[in-house]
Protein backbone atom coordinates (compact mmCIF):
# COMPACT_ATOMS: atom_id res chain seq x y z
CA UNK A 1 0.00 0.00 0.00
CA UNK A 2 2.81 2.45 0.85
CA UNK A 3 5.47 1.09 -1.50
CA UNK A 4 6.92 3.97 -3.52
CA UNK A 5 4.80 6.62 -1.81
CA UNK A 6 6.18 9.97 -0.63
CA UNK A 7 4.85 10.78 2.81
CA UNK A 8 5.45 14.17 4.38
CA UNK A 9 5.84 14.11 8.15
CA UNK A 10 5.19 17.51 9.69
CA UNK A 11 6.40 17.93 13.27
CA UNK A 12 5.26 20.82 15.46
CA UNK A 13 6.31 21.84 18.96
CA UNK A 14 4.64 19.31 21.24
CA UNK A 15 8.07 18.35 22.55
CA UNK A 16 6.82 15.79 25.09
CA UNK A 17 5.52 13.53 22.29
CA UNK A 18 8.66 13.33 20.13
CA UNK A 19 9.96 10.23 21.88
CA UNK A 20 6.74 8.49 20.89
CA UNK A 21 6.27 9.94 17.40
CA UNK A 22 9.75 10.05 15.82
CA UNK A 23 10.44 6.28 15.99
CA UNK A 24 7.13 5.70 14.15
CA UNK A 25 8.81 6.98 10.98
CA UNK A 26 9.99 3.40 10.50
CA UNK A 27 6.36 2.28 10.06
CA UNK A 28 6.50 4.04 6.71
CA UNK A 29 10.09 3.42 5.62
CA UNK A 30 9.84 -0.31 6.33
CA UNK A 31 6.73 -0.40 4.11
CA UNK A 32 8.74 1.08 1.22
CA UNK A 33 7.67 4.71 1.54
CA UNK A 34 9.94 7.75 1.46
CA UNK A 35 9.40 10.00 4.47
CA UNK A 36 10.06 13.70 3.99
CA UNK A 37 10.38 15.33 7.44
CA UNK A 38 9.14 18.92 7.76
CA UNK A 39 9.46 20.97 10.95
CA UNK A 40 8.30 24.27 12.41
CA UNK A 41 10.75 26.96 13.50
CA UNK A 42 10.11 26.16 17.17
CA UNK A 43 11.17 22.54 16.65
CA UNK A 44 14.38 23.80 15.09
CA UNK A 45 15.27 26.29 17.81
CA UNK A 46 13.75 25.10 21.11
CA UNK A 47 15.80 23.55 23.88
CA UNK A 48 13.60 21.78 26.43
CA UNK A 49 13.94 19.06 29.03
CA UNK A 50 13.07 16.66 26.19
CA UNK A 51 16.13 17.66 24.14
CA UNK A 52 17.38 20.36 21.81
CA UNK A 53 16.23 21.05 18.29
CA UNK A 54 19.62 20.02 16.98
CA UNK A 55 19.41 16.65 18.75
CA UNK A 56 15.93 15.95 17.42
CA UNK A 57 16.83 16.94 13.87
CA UNK A 58 19.72 14.46 13.91
CA UNK A 59 17.39 11.69 15.13
CA UNK A 60 14.69 12.52 12.60
CA UNK A 61 17.11 12.65 9.67
CA UNK A 62 18.80 9.45 10.79
CA UNK A 63 15.54 7.49 10.96
CA UNK A 64 13.95 9.02 7.83
CA UNK A 65 17.12 8.97 5.75
CA UNK A 66 16.08 12.37 4.37
CA UNK A 67 17.07 15.94 5.15
CA UNK A 68 14.65 17.97 7.26
CA UNK A 69 12.68 20.71 5.48
CA UNK A 70 12.81 23.73 7.79
CA UNK A 71 11.76 26.76 5.73
CA UNK A 72 8.59 27.91 3.99
CA UNK A 73 10.56 28.37 0.76
CA UNK A 74 11.62 24.70 0.86
CA UNK A 75 8.06 23.56 1.60
CA UNK A 76 6.23 25.53 -1.10
CA UNK A 77 7.26 23.21 -3.99
CA UNK A 78 5.24 20.35 -2.44
CA UNK A 79 2.44 21.79 -4.56
CA UNK A 80 2.21 20.56 -8.19
CA UNK A 81 5.98 20.84 -8.76
CA UNK A 82 7.10 18.18 -6.22
CA UNK A 83 3.97 16.60 -4.69
CA UNK A 84 3.60 14.35 -1.69
CA UNK A 85 1.19 11.39 -1.85
CA UNK A 86 0.03 12.18 1.68
CA UNK A 87 1.09 14.30 4.61
CA UNK A 88 0.97 13.57 8.32
CA UNK A 89 1.31 16.29 10.95
CA UNK A 90 2.21 14.58 14.21
CA UNK A 91 2.33 15.91 16.78
CA UNK A 92 0.08 18.82 15.87
CA UNK A 93 -0.16 21.49 18.54
CA UNK A 94 -3.17 23.63 19.35
CA UNK A 95 -1.36 26.62 17.88
CA UNK A 96 -0.91 24.88 14.52
CA UNK A 97 -4.48 23.53 14.63
CA UNK A 98 -5.79 27.08 15.04
CA UNK A 99 -3.67 28.43 12.20
CA UNK A 100 -4.44 25.55 9.81
CA UNK A 101 -8.19 25.80 10.44
CA UNK A 102 -8.01 29.49 9.57
CA UNK A 103 -5.86 29.10 6.43
CA UNK A 104 -2.66 30.55 7.91
CA UNK A 105 0.54 29.20 6.37
CA UNK A 106 3.28 30.80 8.44
CA UNK A 107 5.38 27.68 8.95
CA UNK A 108 6.98 25.06 6.68
CA UNK A 109 4.60 22.41 8.06
CA UNK A 110 1.47 24.42 7.29
CA UNK A 111 2.77 25.43 3.87
CA UNK A 112 3.41 21.76 3.01
CA UNK A 113 -0.06 20.82 4.28
CA UNK A 114 -1.67 23.56 2.17
CA UNK A 115 0.29 22.38 -0.88
CA UNK A 116 -0.82 18.78 -0.27
CA UNK A 117 -4.48 19.79 -0.02
CA UNK A 118 -4.06 21.85 -3.18
CA UNK A 119 -3.11 18.61 -4.94
CA UNK A 120 -6.19 16.80 -3.60
CA UNK A 121 -4.08 14.48 -1.47
CA UNK A 122 -4.80 13.51 2.15
CA UNK A 123 -3.50 15.37 5.18
CA UNK A 124 -3.58 13.32 8.41
CA UNK A 125 -3.48 15.12 11.75
CA UNK A 126 -2.17 13.66 15.01
CA UNK A 127 -3.30 16.19 17.59
CA UNK A 128 -1.58 16.87 20.89
CA UNK A 129 -3.00 19.86 22.72
CA UNK A 130 -4.16 20.88 26.19
CA UNK A 131 -6.79 23.13 24.57
CA UNK A 132 -8.66 20.68 22.31
CA UNK A 133 -11.86 20.78 24.36
CA UNK A 134 -11.41 24.49 25.10
CA UNK A 135 -11.14 27.38 22.65
CA UNK A 136 -9.56 25.12 20.01
CA UNK A 137 -12.56 22.80 19.87
CA UNK A 138 -14.17 24.89 17.12
CA UNK A 139 -10.99 24.66 15.02
CA UNK A 140 -10.80 20.88 15.35
CA UNK A 141 -14.44 20.58 14.28
CA UNK A 142 -13.78 22.85 11.29
CA UNK A 143 -10.87 20.66 10.19
CA UNK A 144 -12.87 17.50 10.80
CA UNK A 145 -15.45 18.72 8.29
CA UNK A 146 -12.90 19.69 5.64
CA UNK A 147 -12.24 17.66 2.52
CA UNK A 148 -9.12 15.46 2.48
CA UNK A 149 -8.31 16.06 6.17
CA UNK A 150 -8.23 13.02 8.47
CA UNK A 151 -7.37 12.47 12.13
CA UNK A 152 -5.34 9.82 13.89
CA UNK A 153 -7.83 8.51 16.51
CA UNK A 154 -7.57 10.52 19.72
CA UNK A 155 -8.84 10.71 23.28
CA UNK A 156 -8.40 12.39 26.63
CA UNK A 157 -4.97 11.56 28.03
CA UNK A 158 -5.65 12.88 31.55
CA UNK A 159 -9.32 13.84 32.00
CA UNK A 160 -9.01 14.57 35.72
CA UNK A 161 -5.98 16.85 35.73
CA UNK A 162 -6.21 18.13 32.11
CA UNK A 163 -9.91 17.93 31.16
CA UNK A 164 -9.48 19.91 27.91
CA UNK A 165 -6.49 17.89 26.69
CA UNK A 166 -6.62 15.46 23.75
CA UNK A 167 -3.83 13.40 22.25
CA UNK A 168 -3.68 11.08 19.25
CA UNK A 169 -2.86 7.39 19.54
CA UNK A 170 0.29 7.56 17.45
CA UNK A 171 0.43 3.75 17.12
CA UNK A 172 -2.43 4.21 14.61
CA UNK A 173 -0.51 6.65 12.42
CA UNK A 174 0.28 4.31 9.54
CA UNK A 175 -3.17 2.70 9.61
CA UNK A 176 -4.85 6.11 9.41
CA UNK A 177 -2.69 7.16 6.45
CA UNK A 178 -3.37 3.90 4.61
CA UNK A 179 -7.11 4.24 5.21
CA UNK A 180 -7.05 7.82 3.88
CA UNK A 181 -5.04 6.85 0.79
CA UNK A 182 -6.96 3.68 -0.04
CA UNK A 183 -10.54 4.54 0.91
CA UNK A 184 -10.54 8.35 1.30
CA UNK A 185 -12.26 7.73 4.64
CA UNK A 186 -11.60 8.46 8.29
CA UNK A 187 -10.27 5.51 10.29
CA UNK A 188 -12.83 4.57 12.93
CA UNK A 189 -13.44 4.76 15.78
CA UNK A 190 -12.14 8.29 15.87
CA UNK A 191 -12.75 8.88 19.58
CA UNK A 192 -10.93 6.41 21.81
CA UNK A 193 -10.48 5.82 25.52
CA UNK A 194 -6.85 6.82 25.77
CA UNK A 195 -6.28 6.84 29.52
CA UNK A 196 -6.20 3.88 31.95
Amino acid sequence: MLEGKRIGLGITASHCTYEDVVPKITQFTEAGATVVPIITHSVLTAATRFGTGEEWIKKIESIAGERVVSSIVEAEPFGPKNPLDAMVIAPMTGNSISKFANAATDSPVLMAAKATLRNGSPVVLGISTNDALGLNGVNIMRLMNSKNIYFIPFGQDDPINKPNSLIADFTKMRETVEHALLYKKQLQPLLIQYYK
